[in-house]
């Protein structure tokens, strides 16, 4: 029932985790589905990891489009966030930024454009959104001419 041996458990890395340390420089373009940890320098594009975290010591130059991201470095460029983008206090944001929802600790520096998009696909149109049409008198409007045009 109980036995001395321990059974020994290895954690092999998920192939979708990535992690920059500290120290290291990429220069160029990624693409990646997966989790980004991120304390070294990224001097380009990273195109849609599920979720970014930005080290204190980290720093990217370029373009970010991701799903949701936590900052604490230093972020110069393009961000497009589909997600929640968090603003830590140590974060530091130059540029423009497309987000779905935003959070701002105190002491956080930004100093760019800042839009908010619901449901961030490109021409999608998010289920909130198309709800809240339904109510729109301009939506209602419309849809009473078009009745209108196909009865007659």
């Amino acid at each position: 029932m109980f036995s001395d041996k321990k059974q020994k458990q290895f954690m092999e890395p998920s192939v979708s985790q990535n992690r920059i340390n500290e120290g290291t420089k990429l220069v160029g373009d990624i693409t990646s589905t997966g989790f980004f940890r991120i304390d070294g320098t990224i001097e380009g594009t990273l195109d849609k990891p599920s979720k970014v975290v930005l080290g204190k010591s980290g720093f990217i130059k370029g373009k970010l489009v991701c799903g949701d991201a936590d900052l604490e470095g230093r972020f110069e460029g393009e961000l497009h966030v589909s997600g929640t983008l968090t603003l830590k206090s140590s974060a530091r944001i130059q540029g423009q930024v497309v987000v779905g929802k935003l959070s701002v600790e105190p002491g956080a520096i930004f100093n760019g454009t800042c839009s908010m998009q619901e449901g961030m696909g490109a021409n999608q149109e998010s289920p909130v959104a198309s709800k809240a049409n339904l109510f729109d008198r301009q939506h209602r409007l419309k849809k009473a001419e078009s009745t209108e045009a196909t009865s007659a």
